[in-house]
């Protein structure tokens, strides 16, 4: 069993690494404000980064922000540097679980996981970036769980929401779900709404970087995971849904890797029946659907070249036509924005036999949030942390290198979050009985039974 707990020579619950950064300023006002969800009513913290000026300055932002002037004395600065691996090892051991905001991952996440790997800190981040994480799951894994870490990566936006959402279905369903599609929505108040150049770097690099993922993929050589059900239909490029009433595409972000992955950790390691995902986004209207085409096209051609990728990088507001922006959102676009994921699942009703016939029941759920990246993300990263802190009797048994749903699967990360802004809500169910399972539910007697099958086997 992995330990939480804090000693003499690990004194810090928490170390916020990457502090200084956009996101990692909101992460360290989060962990600010639950202080007193720690262990026994405390939480011992400290935040840390490569400039310490930076780093007093955003510990006094947080303290100015949430009206806590105490934060300035009591909260401890560790200097470290990706670059320079013993003050990361340093950091590591003084850190039952480092908070890594340092991204893109791509290029900065990797040490970070090693120093915690080598050290006996566990590792949680917030990237949205797939060949990351399955790369750290692939170099990682095996080292992590001899050690007694825990890597947990995709902690944020990307992917908690869809992950834990596409458990909490499962676990509202009453039966055997099989598979599940997410629609994802984002509302924005008056003044729009916008996202830091981070997250657009990695969606560059990523892009650009495809080839390499696949290869990536091929090297863990999993079998594929059954299907149990109908098999779940791709849906086009673009297509109107009539589930959420706008013009939708597949999701480009991480969750559908995160949740297959989860899957395929149940399916392998409590014998559950893995639930198929499919996930998609919501972009408006058709005003919308013409500036993402043209967008999109002009992103596609130049990601492929240096020059071009350096030209989106440098000029994120002109080619997102002003989403992506160097400054990021303000806290007034924050407050005002929010996103909704609905989840549309199938499946088989308890006493119907998932391996006979069509799925007969259906379910939508809700997962609601405050602003995705900045709100969302923090809120979700830190009651990751402190549900470890809190429930370390209910994480795997062993360390290793996990999704989201698969370290949190038996915690109560759900009620958690819905205590902070999120609210994961069972909106309604509608089950469908096909007449096979009617029938065949109501026959209380093996002679009926020999007699009415034939005709249902024959009508089917």
């Amino acid at each position: 069993m992995a330990r939480v707990e804090t000693s003499s020579s690990r004194p810090y619950h928490l170390v916020i690494f990457g502090a200084s950064g956009f996101t990692g300023q909101f992460v360290v006002e989060e962990v600010a404000r639950t202080a007193s969800e720690g262990p026994k009513g405390t939480l011992k913290w400290a935040v840390a980064g490569r400039s310490k000026q930076k780093l007093e300055k955003v510990v006094e932002q947080a303290a100015g922000v949430l009206s806590k002037p105490e934060l300035r004395t009591e909260v401890d600065i560790i200097v470290a540097d990706v670059e320079e691996p013993d003050s990361l090892a340093a950091m590591c051991k003084q850190a039952v679980i480092v908070l890594n905001c340092v991204g893109p991952y791509r290029f900065f996440g990797e040490a970070v996981v090693k120093a915690c790997v080598e050290n006996g800190a566990h590792h949680i981040d917030i990237s949205g970036e797939p060949q990351f994480l399955e790369g750290m799951q692939l170099n990682y894994n095996s080292q992590a769980a001899d050690k007694g870490v825990y890597v947990i990566g995709s902690c944020g936006f990307d992917s908690i929401p869809a992950d834990m959402g596409v458990l909490y279905t499962r676990d509202q369903f009453k039966g055997t779900l099989t598979a599940v599609e997410s629609f994802l929505t984002v509302s924005a108040g008056p003044d729009g709404a916008s996202i830091h150049d981070g997250t657009w770097q990695s969606a560059i690099y990523g892009l650009a970087d495809k080839q390499k993922l696949q290869s990536l993929r091929r090297k863990f050589n999993h079998k594929p995971l059954p299907t149990v059900g109908s098999k779940l239909k791709r849906r086009g490029a673009l297509f109107f849904s009539n589930e959420i009433q706008q013009y939708t595409l597949p999701f480009m972000g991480t969750d559908p890797s995160v949740v297959k992955r989860t899957q395929r950790f149940l399916a392998e390691e409590q014998h559950a029946t893995p639930v198929q995902y499919g996930a998609y986004a919501g972009i408006g209207g058709i005003g919308n659907v013409f500036k993402l085409m043209f967008a999109g096209m002009i992103f596609w051609f130049l990601v492929k070249f240096s020059f071009g990728r350096n030209l989106l990088i440098k000029h994120p507001e002109f080619f997102s036509f002003g989403f992506f922006t160097k400054a990021g959102p303000s806290r007034k676009q924050m407050e005002d924005s929010a996103f909704q994921f609905a989840f549309y699942g199938e499946g088989y009703t308890d006493g119907a036999d998932p391996s006979q016939g069509k799925p007969n029941g259906k379910i939508r759920t809700l997962v609601r949030g405050p602003e995705a990246g900045y709100v969302a993300t923090p809120i979700a990263m830190v009651q990751a942390a402190l549900t470890m802190l809190n429930e370390s009797t209910a994480l795997p048994k062993k360390g290793g290198v996990y999704t989201p749903g698969a370290a949190f699967v038996n915690t109560t990360l759900v009620n958690r979050l819905n205590k902070h802004g999120f609210q994961f809500s069972h909106l309604l169910i509608c089950i469908c009985i096909y007449p096979f399972y009617f029938i065949r539910n109501l026959l209380i007697s093996s002679w009926l039974q020999c007699i009415i099958n034939p005709l249902l086997i024959k009508d089917k």
